[in-house]
């Protein structure tokens, strides 16, 4: 009867690759949530000491009715006492949980997002891992879950999962009949192909995954997502003191993570939740090395035209802050700000720039004030401390500069700066990192 029921439920639910925010194949249990302070009691009585208060949202798990008048409890913390049953206080609700695991990892192995060796990895299960079998969809393959509720495929030969697990008959296709295999005169067949009899080859144990070094520490409950969103589904709550490995910073925003489990999603990049010491791959690039990644990237959009305000999603036209930022990022992983005072700030903050164009390196990053006249007195008197940032570009060293400013000039191109108007404009310039 249980193997219906398990069978019958796991037919409900549908495969998804990612890890899921729903129980595996899920039993109900009542749950008691608080819906206005009420005193937590050692015992069923008003005369019972008082343990705390319950605040408005706590979600206890109800142990026992003692009576018409008191609940028996167990808080978030396992602390267990008694709450009034009085509806002005709480409301009883159904929720779903996991029913204990009926399978067990005798030997590592792969679970994979499909019923195939072809089929993506997501992680390997270890020996001693509890893992909830759904179905048997072939005789090679079960469809399981692991603790975190992530569903996907594992070998079905007995060598790698102990279960007591057992599909309702009829349940599992039968092998399809295989053509007989060639021969050669004087020679024996050879054996069937260990991929199709055993998807996780038999006699040659599958590769680990190997898991980087946690760089991170989780220091507030956050939720840990499919997809860099709120509204992405929770595979689960991260606990303070829970280790990570941030795999890269997805925005401002998302961090892509990897957990102790081997599980990869996405976490909030805020300090409140994650601390860590992870560093933008770019931050390790050799000074000079990230400015040719950068200046490379920008040389391929020589002559793609100008357009002030141009998307910054889009790379058929640029605006100069536009160009800047696209080849920053493209050559290095680097998100500059997206405009021309935005990116001067950032790059005055990191403190070190220079107002002598001369003494600048390549790749630094080249500010300007607005266009007065073609001549240095057009510019006498004017206080470039507290001029307005109007353009950016990239210095090429020997003098000349990357950049795009007017649909006129022809879009992205190389100018010299010594005895022009990008000279008498200069304002400051420095390297971003």
């Amino acid at each position: 009867m249980k193997n219906l029921l398990v069978a019958a439920l796991a037919a409900c639910i549908a495969l998804f690759p990612m890890p899921l925010a729903a129980t595996a194949y899920p039993s109900t249990v009542e749950q008691v949530h608080v819906i206005a302070t009420v005193n937590f009691r050692t015992k069923p009585s008003t005369s019972g000491e008082r343990i705390r208060y319950l605040r408005k949202g706590e979600v206890l798990e109800l142990i026992e009715r003692t009576n018409a008048y008191w609940l028996k409890v167990r808080d978030a913390a396992g602390t267990v006492g008694y709450v009034s049953s009085l509806d002005k206080y709480v409301e009883i609700r159904s929720a779903a949980a996991a029913p204990e695991p009926n399978g067990e990892v005798i030997y590592g192995v792969n679970l994979r997002t499909g019923p195939s060796t072809d089929a993506a990895i997501i992680r390997m299960l270890k020996k001693g891992e509890p893992v909830w079998i759904l179905e048997q969809v072939n005789p090679y393959w079960y469809r399981v879950a692991d603790r975190n509720n992530v569903i996907g495929y594992a070998s079905a030969n007995p060598k790698y999962i102990r279960t007591s697990f057992a599909p309702p008959s009829g349940t599992v296709p039968a092998e399809p009949d295989k053509p007989p295999v060639p021969t050669v005169p004087g020679e024996p067949a050879d054996p069937a192909d260990p991929d199709e009899t055993d998807p996780d080859l038999i006699d040659r144990p599958e590769e680990p995954i190997y898991k980087s070094e946690p760089n991170a520490v989780i220091v507030a409950t956050v939720s840990f997502r499919t997809g860099p969103s709120t509204s992405a589904s929770r595979i689960r709550y991260m606990k303070p003191g829970e280790q990570l490995t941030v795999v890269k910073r997805y925005n401002d925003y998302w961090y892509y993570v990897q957990d102790a489990n081997g599980v990869y999603g996405y976490v909030s990049t805020s300090a409140k939740y994650i601390s860590t010491n992870y560093v933008e791959p770019w931050m390790n690039l050799d000074r000079a090395v990230a400015a040719e990644l950068a200046i490379a990237a920008g040389m391929k959009y020589l002559g793609t035209p100008y357009e002030f305000g141009s998307n910054r999603n889009d790379t058929s036209t640029f605006d100069c802050s536009d160009f800047v930022r696209q080849a920053w990022l493209e050559g290095v992983g680097l998100r500059l700000p997206g405009d021309s005072r935005s990116q001067g700030a950032y790059v005055k903050a990191i403190g070190k720039t220079t107002d002598d164009w001369r003494s600048l390196q390549r790749g630094d990053l080249m500010f300007f004030m607005s266009y007065l006249g073609s001549k240095a007195s057009d510019y006498a008197g004017i206080d470039k401390a507290n001029a307005r940032i109007t353009h950016v570009g990239i210095y090429l060293g020997d003098g000349k500069i990357l950049h795009t400013y007017s649909e006129k000039s022809g879009g992205v191109r190389i100018d010299p700066i010594a005895g022009t108007h990008w000279e008498y404009r200069f304002l400051f310039g420095g390297f971003v990192y």
